[in-house]
């Protein structure tokens, strides 16, 4: 009498098990490298870290709703793929089935539409400064009708400017001036002191930017003529790296942004010193403009 053959493995299977097992051995060798891939560390500010818990409840579900549909899928093509002799069935539908997806799917976007738009007041609102960030009395308050604003406590406002191509940063009320006209400021890096409600008002001065440091909140478009407002708040001193993300011109990626978040006491230092360099650069060129205007001739015609 004949023996029958042992059933012989079919390739899906086996490639399924071959990808499952690479995987697995991947992140048992490298665990660091694939320690974010999953979930991505949190931000250096609360609004950024609301907007990554968002994200990150809207890719659990989606990986159970993608596990869901592959495996059956997988299992259908398994259990019920083309055999010598069989022939499929001809089904109409499930009534039952169909109707179960269909309101699972609406549920599934319900609960997602409602955590989101229940955590966008949150993302919005400033979170109130540190009792030992910057006070009242080491920097000004700046209110505006437009403007957003901590429900209560000091908070400090710097005016992201974009230009082709670089960030200039102007931190307001800092200056003598009603017109804040000599405020200090600095291109490219932005110094904040840390456990401090930072308000951005994010403009431009030729064409549309965007303004975006990934650890400190979304994305905020430089529109010219028009303000838009952001914040953040850095609990320990780091810096922190992004870039304009909006094609602005040939020089769109050499425009970069640096944040580096100081103790109150090193930032008061830090900005002391920032007013000294100004107003030493602007008495120099006030000299500069009175020995040009004291020639005459072709020195004149040449430096007017």
């Amino acid at each position: 009498m004949r023996r029958s053959l042992a059933p012989r493995r079919h390739p899906l299977r086996n490639a399924a098990l071959l990808c499952a097992l690479t995987l697995l051995t991947l992140g048992l060798l490298a665990p660091d490298a694939f320690a974010n891939f999953i979930t991505p560390p949190s931000g250096g500010s609360p609004n950024a870290n609301r907007i990554s818990n968002l994200y990150d409840i809207t890719l659990w579900i989606a990986a159970v709703v993608f596990i869901g549909v592959e495996g059956t899928l997988l299992y259908t093509l398994l259990r019920f793929r083309k055999r010598k002799g069989r022939v499929a069935a001809q089904i109409h539908g499930n009534t039952r089935l169909e109707i179960g997806w269909t309101v699972g799917a609406a549920v599934v976007l319900i609960a997602l539409a409602t955590i989101t738009f229940a955590g966008l007041h949150s993302i919005r609102t400033p979170d109130v400064s540190g009792s030992n960030g910057l006070s009242v009395s080491d920097g000004a308050e700046l209110t505006s009708s437009d403007s957003i604003a901590p429900p209560k406590g000091p908070y400090m406002t710097i005016q992201v400017n974009g230009q082709q191509f670089i960030w200039r940063y102007t931190y307001l009320g800092f200056g003598k001036l009603v017109d804040q006209l000599d405020d200090p400021y600095t291109y490219f890096h932005m110094y904040v002191p840390t456990n401090t409600t930072i308000v951005l008002k994010v403009v431009s001065q030729d064409v549309v930017h965007s303004w975006w440091i990934p650890d400190l909140g979304g994305k905020v478009q430089a529109v010219p003529g028009y303000a838009n407002w952001t914040w953040f708040k850095i609990s320990k001193p780091a810096t922190y790296r992004g870039q304009c993300s909006f094609l602005c011109g040939r020089g769109h990626a050499t425009m970069k942004a640096l944040v580096t978040a100081l103790p109150p006491a090193k930032w008061l230092a830090w900005l002391h010193n920032l007013e000294a360099q100004l107003k030493a650069a602007k008495q120099g060129g006030a000299v500069g403009r009175g020995a040009l205007s004291k020639r005459t001739g072709a020195a004149a015609v040449e430096n007017p």
